[in-house]
């Protein structure tokens, strides 16, 4: 399930354990051997595809953090019982090509399991999401939050759109610490060849915080500079190369107070200050089992996107910093050489000379990315 769904459930947890209760208390949601369903994603109105995901709860104590449903019937249903059948892809994804729903009439998900529970989100009209006008970044120089503010303006000339969400996909470019130019290959070291380099690898990343915008009180339906996401000067995401594609969704303003709600159980809690969990209701039901919790909301709506690219070479100097500590160490005999690069080359490898060498970690960046640039890279 998303990160903020399943920090949903552990802030929960956490919660009631330590706020002065003396009998133990295990949340249904938390204990459920079966587990509710949670039911990611947004029927996507225009051409292209939707993607819902199927999941259950898992228990705080479970090793297995995922437990998708799989083999389910999944479909979009119109107010005139016209059905549009999404197929099983894995790990509990349900696909259908683009629908180009009539924004004229209204449209909900239906769900069943195989154990024969049927489930139903409300009806809910199309909502046709604006464009993203821009999408940029600001440089940020204050000591406490130095880094690089993304963020996106839209408007809607219609003045019909008053909430806003917005999810992203984010890959960079990577350097590991050490550049390797020699090889243990069998019982001697080598140069490497030019399609062996394992010091610059491609990575990416998927959006894990509820990230909000509403024009509601405003006069004119205009988002301006709405921040996406704040990057550290540290990280590595802006070492080299970094793109990001912004995702924008209209909302309906129960639509809204669900994902506000979700927000505030996720990412605003942590002290005697913040806002206390709450149950999150959300428009799906077991049509089955009415008493059942269901967890989601499905929005119909258009979905518009955005990609820009930031190069470092139009950043500050800033200094990554690594997620691992490396350093460079030498061998001084053949004997060593053998020892350590070539009988124990999966943990130590050869950096700018045949007896200079590094961890494994420091050296090869294919352990957190691939050598391949995503197809869009630019």
């Amino acid at each position: 399930m998303k990160e903020y769904m399943k920090r949903f459930a552990r802030i929960l947890f956490l919660m009631i354990s330590v706020m002065g209760c003396k009998k133990p208390y295990n949340p249904p949601a938390i204990t459920s051997p079966a587990g509710y369903l949670v039911v990611e994603g947004v029927i996507n109105a225009g051409s292209d595809s939707t993607t819902i995901k199927l999941s259950r709860t898992v228990n705080i104590s479970n090793a297995n953090a995922t437990n998708p449903v799989v083999h389910a019937i999944v479909a979009v249903q119109s107010d005139q019982n016209v059905s549009y059948p999404l197929t099983e892809t894995i790990n509990g994804k349900y696909v259908s090509a683009g629908l180009n729903l009539d924004v004229a009439h209204q449209y909900r998900l239906s769900i069943q399991t195989t154990n024969n529970e049927q489930y139903q989100s409300d009806l809910a009209p199309v909502l046709v999401t604006p464009a993203i006008d821009s999408l940029g970044f600001e440089i940020l120089s204050v000591p406490a939050d130095t880094g690089i503010q993304i963020y996106a303006n839209t408007h809607d000339p219609t003045n019909t759109v008053k909430y806003y969400r917005w999810d992203y996909d984010e890959n960079w470019e990577f350097s590991a610490k050490y550049i390797s130019y020699w090889k243990a290959d069998g019982d001697s070291i080598r140069l490497r060849h030019a399609n062996e380099n394992i010091t610059i690898c491609y990575t990416s990343d998927v959006s894990s915080d509820v990230v909000l915008g509403s024009t509601a009180k405003l006069q004119q339906d205009i988002i301006y500079q709405n921040p996406i996401v704040n990057i550290p000067h540290t990280s590595e995401k802006i070492e080299d190369d970094y793109t990001i594609l912004l995702r924008e969704y209209a909302l309906t303003a129960d639509a809204y107070n669900f994902w506000v709600s979700l927000k505030k159980n996720t990412e605003q809690l942590g002290s005697i200050f913040d806002a206390q969990p709450s149950q999150i209701t959300g428009n799906i039901h077991c049509i089955t089992n009415p008493s059942q919790p269901v967890i989601g909301y499905i929005s119909v709506c258009t979905i518009t996107s955005k990609r820009i690219y930031i190069s470092n070479a139009n950043l500050p100097a800033w200094v990554p910093t690594y997620p691992y500590s490396c350093q460079q160490d030498a061998v001084n005999s053949k004997a060593e050489i053998i020892s350590t690069l070539i009988l124990d080359s999966s943990r130590f490898i050869p950096t700018t000379a045949p007896n200079t060498y590094s961890t494994r970690e420091c050296v090869d960046c294919t352990i957190r990315g691939s050598k391949i640039p995503p197809s869009f890279w630019k």
